[in-house]
């Protein structure tokens, strides 16, 4: 037997442990490259079927709207369109009553989540969320006569006004903690919502920046826009747990778009323009 050297055992006990290494973890190793996996992605369903099913709810400016022949036109729309030029698939629009959202979507009634959704944890709990493609924050509509009077979002914390809010979302919860002393509306809609304010039964509306903005440029007679926000909220897509094929590709997907210049388009073309308003109903 060779005398023992100090440097030659040091470099055998670490290949031994190295080697121990490889044997504990070898059990594991094949979940790595599990082709059930795969089998089992939404992202292969979708290839399989030829068919790329979104779930939205029409009516969140200017992601998703029905303009005035009822077509689906908006933000998420076209991303939605680009996705599926990508796979080589065809695209289906499943329009879902918001409260009922994330059910649908667990119970397969289509593939991808596009609504303009905040990244909560709560919902990360029933959830996966891509990385955010769009920051946003809540804002407050007023009522035109409050113009030059009501300045900041706090002066709505008053049992004098009336602040209306679509269930369900993060403005309804926004609007519950911030305004605790107001006359709190819910609504099922953002268009009820805020027609409230427009016809003056209601002072304020709460809800996401993107929507308000345009809302106030659209009825400038009747709105007044607070545009501060004073939340932060993060916007993803969701999908089913358990599936890191899909997540993956949809985050590279929302890289190579902003990469080649694709977002950038999109985005101005529906939050830095209003020519596509003409499309749409009075």
């Amino acid at each position: 037997m060779p005398p023992h050297h100090p440097v030659i055992d040091r470099q055998r006990r670490r290949l031994l442990r190295q080697l121990a290494g490889v044997a504990w973890l070898a059990p594991f190793g094949s979940l790595a490259g599990d082709p059930s996996l795969w089998e089992k992605s939404t992202l292969n369903q979708i290839l399989r079927r030829g068919e790329l099913r979104v779930g939205l709810e029409a009516g969140y400016m200017p992601f998703e709207m029905l303009d005035r022949n009822g077509n689906l036109i908006g933000f998420d729309i076209d991303l939605a369109r680009k996705m599926a030029s990508v796979l080589k698939v065809k695209v289906r629009f499943v329009n879902t009553q918001w409260d009922g959202i994330i059910p649908a979507l667990l119970t397969d009634k289509f593939d991808l989540l596009m609504g303009g959704m905040t990244i909560t944890p709560e919902r990360n709990v029933q959830v996966n969320f891509t990385r955010p493609y769009v920051v946003i924050g809540q804002t407050a509509l007023l009522a035109r006569k409050h113009a030059g009077k009501i300045t900041l979002h706090t002066q709505l914390d008053d049992p004098q006004y009336v602040v209306t809010s679509k269930l369900g979302t993060t403005g309804d919860i926004a609007a519950r903690r911030f305004f605790p002393r107001a006359q709190l509306k819910r609504f099922e809609s953002e268009a009820d919502a805020a027609l409230e304010v427009r016809n003056g039964r209601a002072d304020a509306f709460i809800y996401d920046l993107p929507f308000n903005s345009i809302y106030a440029q659209r009825y400038a007679d009747q709105i007044v826009h607070l545009s501060e926000p004073f939340t932060k909220e993060n916007l993803g897509w969701a999908i089913r747990k358990g599936d890191p094929d899909f997540l993956n590709w949809l985050d590279n997907f929302l890289d190579a778009i902003r990469n080649d210049g694709t977002y950038d388009l999109l985005y101005k073309r529906w939050f830095q323009s209003t020519a596509w308003m003409k499309n749409l109903d009075g």
